[in-house]
């Protein structure tokens, strides 16, 4: 009897431990399963983007007959790194990469000076009629560009910013973005406003308390807004094929888009365009790398408050 007893506490405790493994193990083979999966949709995504960087830039190594065939391969028979030489010696392209460099900042510059000042307005200061002005602002957001195109090119018409840089460049010193404005609203809803009250106290005023408090706690948001808007401009091209009208105020956009002129022999010079693009998103690709620890911060704090 005592044997007996004995087996059914052995074959019990053998039930509980093969229970555990089978447990532990379900959960580990279910994570091993999940991580799989996340990492392969990833990766998958990686390569979706990727490709088409890694494309342009096998093409821009790439002979002008070769770029044109019908069966493409990713890698050129013998890279020619004549392709960029001849790009580079074009005083188009450096007329046009300094024209955007300075529409670029001069935008830059505008832009977030302002649009940090008017999100300071809607998020810090008490005054009649904010909600009323902030909901009208973000109204704007349902008119498409094109829609107001029209008016906008009359105005600058008649006020004579046709072939200058100013229709561009203007427009950004009186807070043009109400979705960067939203953005750099909602984050500085969360900084506490005792901060502001103990400036106050000290004898700040509400634009010392801007410059001395606000932005340096807002430099995440400041750095992914000024990355958005960066971008934006870059690799504007409407804007700029619209109100500048002379090729000595051209932008990039622009030089990439002549090169498919239709008017030459054919093929198209798929290489040289190619290469034109790749030196386009250099500067683009080295601001990210530069700035991505601030970028990714201020995406996830930008829309913590409602």
């Amino acid at each position: 009897m005592a044997i007996r007893e004995e087996q059914q506490v052995y074959e019990a405790r053998f039930h509980v431990v093969l229970e555990a493994w089978r447990s532990t193990t379900g959960k580990a083979l279910r994570r091993a399963i999940h991580l799989v999966f996340m990492y392969s949709v990833l990766v998958a995504g990686a390569l979706f983007f990727l490709f088409p960087l890694a494309w342009m830039a096998g093409t821009s190594l790439k002979t002008r007959e070769e770029a044109a065939r019908t069966q493409h391969h990713l890698l050129p028979e013998v890279p020619q790194w004549e392709n960029y030489q001849t790009i580079i010696q074009d005083s188009a392209f450096i007329r046009d990469y300094f024209n955007s460099v300075f529409v670029a900042g001069m935008v830059l510059i505008g832009t977030v000076v302002s649009v940090t000042v008017v999100a300071y307005a809607f998020s810090r200061l008490r005054w009649k009629g904010r909600n009323v002005v902030f909901t009208l602002m973000m109204g704007t957001l349902m008119l498409p560009y094109q829609a107001t195109l029209v008016p906008q090119y009359v105005l600058f018409y008649e006020l004579e910013w046709l072939r200058t840089f100013n229709p561009i460049t203007i427009p950004g010193f009186f807070a043009g973005g109400a979705t960067l404005v939203f953005l750099l609203r909602q984050f500085m809803m969360t900084i506490p406003r005792e901060l502001d009250e103990a400036a106050a106290i000290d004898g700040a005023n509400p634009l010392q308390i801007l410059w001395h408090v606000i932005v340096p706690l807002t430099r995440p948001a400041i750095i992914t807004v000024s990355l958005f808007l960066f971008v934006a401009q870059w690799n504007s091209l409407l804007a700029p094929l619209i109100y500048l009208q002379k090729p000595e105020l051209y932008t990039l956009p622009i030089y990439v888009a002549q090169k498919h002129n239709l008017q030459e022999p054919p093929p198209l010079p798929w290489h040289e365009i190619m290469a034109a693009s790749v030196l386009f998103v250099i500067p683009v690709l080295v601001i990210f790398l530069v700035a991505q620890r601030y970028f990714t911060e201020g995406i996830t704090l930008t829309g913590s408050k409602g």
